[in-house]
């Protein structure tokens, strides 16, 4: 980091062991969205350089493939106990660019060392199979090999543990790496890449290149050096990605949207429903792709579970979470993020929904905010069911039956999560068997394990991570055919 001639802070590039600016000399600048302040400023990649990070990494892979896992492995418990080390500091940082509450940040940062540490466990236990076979004097073995060179392209809305999910699995199977953090949030995957250098992680072994979509994003996707491609991002994102990956035959594992419907049962703890639904809409300021995004309530219990959810919602407190220790939500990522919400939020009220909290931006400073908000009377084709809000508004509709709240929570474009809140056991098991998500919650707010699988349905995505099916995503399957000699048979 460097200051710039305005006085901003300056980031560099880091690609094969060294850190560097762009020989564009163009830059990006990164604003503060809680106070809509300009902070820093890192390099805008060209195309030629994206290439050149892909190279370095295509020639360090043909040696890291050799490391023995366990020592790679290492390197990522090495690298989770510098990322503990740097704690505060990496919290502030993530604070100041993406606009969490404290807490949010610090779980972001702790929760990204304990998945290092994770994914450096599995160092030892991913695995092969040996077969039998039908010839004599024959083995047949099932190797997993490492892909080659991997592509990591970053959201913003987690923009430190989206490098520990794509680094830590791709590392430690023998993978070298090219991350593109994205352009609102780029700081702190560029002060991450001091720990790598502090660690020692051979040169060329993991990269951050940063620039826009159009240039580094479509290098990353149409190289053909690249064997995979890891994006988490919106649809029309993974869309383009899929397209540019198919005219080399690239694998894509793709972690897309969500609109996640919640049931409530006319049995369910109401309290605990509310509560759940709550944290599970307004964490990260309602900008997660897990978060209830729907809710689907029956009749018996809608009066009171909306008088309870409209009145937590509107005690949330909306302020800067730098400058105000007990702010309960932050800012939208950016001016186009909030316009958005917005504007979903007033065409379904012209369209007849009412609004029971909330519904309305909030100025401080020049950040972009948007109050906690509960709207009704909306109809189940209606945009605000249908397409993702990514912001701190929850529209609710009733229903009278079991089978008619799976059909309109099944009624959707995406599969990423669902949940149900109900004492009944059997209902529970229905749900969880016809709902077409990648996870479903049972009483308990949306939020997944490391050691679990998060993947999505339909248009949610392809692929997943976590647990030893997001390692398996960075392995090609090897099958050896081990014939003895004819003379050394006994059959």
């Amino acid at each position: 980091m460097s200051e710039t001639l305005k006085g901003l802070k300056h980031y560099q590039m880091y690609v094969n062991g060294e850190f560097k600016d762009s020989k564009s000399g163009k830059l990006l600048t990164v604003i503060n969205p809680s106070t809509g302040e300009k902070i820093s400023t890192v390099p805008s990649a060209t195309r030629e350089e994206t290439q050149e990070a892909i190279d370095y990494a295509y020639e360090a892979e043909k040696s890291w493939k050799f490391v023995p896992a366990a020592t790679r492995g290492q390197y990522l418990h090495d690298v989770a106990t510098e990322v503990r080390k740097d704690a505060d500091h990496l919290i502030d940082m993530l604070q100041e660019e993406q606009g969490k509450i404290r807490s949010l940040a610090t779980t972001e940062i702790m929760f990204s060392a304990d998945y290092f540490d994770y994914m450096a466990s599995a160092a030892r236990t991913y695995e092969g199979e040996i077969l039998q076979s039908d010839n004599a004097n024959e083995n047949i073995m099932i190797t997993k090999q490492p892909i080659g060179v991997a592509a990591g392209i970053l959201p913003w809305n987690f923009p430190f543990f989206l490098i520990a999910r794509k680094m830590g699995p791709a590392l430690v199977t023998g993978n070298t790496i090219v991350m593109k953090p994205s352009s609102d949030t780029p700081n702190l995957a560029l002060e991450f890449a001091k720990i790598v250098d502090k660690v020692g992680i051979p040169n060329g072994v993991v990269n951050f290149v940063t620039g826009p979509g159009s240039v580094v994003g479509d290098e990353l996707s149409k190289n053909k050096k690249i064997g995979i491609i890891s994006l988490t991002g919106s649809v029309d994102s993974g869309k383009r990605v899929m397209a540019s990956a198919a005219t080399h035959m690239a694998k894509v594992s793709l972690e897309l949207g969500g609109k996640a419907p919640a049931i409530v049962m006319d049995d369910a703890d109401i309290d605990l429903a509310v509560q759940s639904i709550i944290d599970s809409r307004v964490d990260n300021n309602g900008q997660l792709c897990n978060n209830c995004e729907r809710i689907y309530v029956q009749e018996g219990v809608a009066d009171e579970f909306i008088k309870k959810l409209s009145d937590k919602m509107s005690a949330i407190k909306v302020a800067n979470p730098i400058a105000d220790k007990d702010s309960g939500i932050g800012p939208l990522i950016n001016q186009a993020a909030l316009d958005k919400v917005a504007g979903m939020v007033d065409r379904a009220v012209k369209a007849g929904g009412k609004i029971t909290a909330g519904g309305h931006k909030v100025q401080i400073e020049n950040g972009f905010y948007y109050e906690p908000t509960v709207i009704t009377n909306v109809k189940q084709d209606s945009e605000i069911i249908q397409d993702e809000i990514f912001g701190p508004v929850l529209p609710v509709v009733t229903f009278k039956t079991l089978d008619d709240a799976i059909e309109m929570a099944n009624d959707s474009d995406f599969g990423l999560t669902s949940s149900i809140f109900t004492k009944d056991v059997d209902v529970a098991q229905r749900a969880a068997n016809e709902l077409e998500d990648g996870e479903t919650y049972i009483n308990r707010f949306n939020f997944e394990a490391m050691n679990g699988s998060h993947s999505g349905w339909k248009e949610s995505g392809i692929g997943g991570d976590d647990g030893r099916h997001g390692i398996d995503e960075f392995l090609n399957t090897h099958v050896i055919y081990l014939q003895g000699h004819p003379e050394n048979t006994k059959a």
